[in-house]
């Protein structure tokens, strides 16, 4: 699922921006939705959920402790 959605951690990722988290984040919405762009009646239910999901992975990239050598 998601397979266009890039790891966003160390060591894949050096340096990740609000806009790289934002896009994974709408890719994910567009998927389970199955919606490219949402109509007007559902629009403000897809920008909500992908402003939620970009804050969860905002949280969880800032909580992981990457240990080991890195690999890619």
């Amino acid at each position: 699922m998601c397979r266009s959605i890039k790891t966003l951690r160390p060591p894949f990722t050096d340096e990740v921006t609000e806009e790289d988290i934002r896009a994974a984040a709408l890719q994910y919405v567009r998927k389970i939705s199955g919606f490219r762009a949402p109509a007007a009646h559902n629009a403000e239910a897809f920008d909500r959920a992908v402003e939620e999901i970009a804050q969860a992975s905002t949280a969880l990239l800032a909580s992981l402790q990457v240990r080991g050598p890195a690999t890619r």
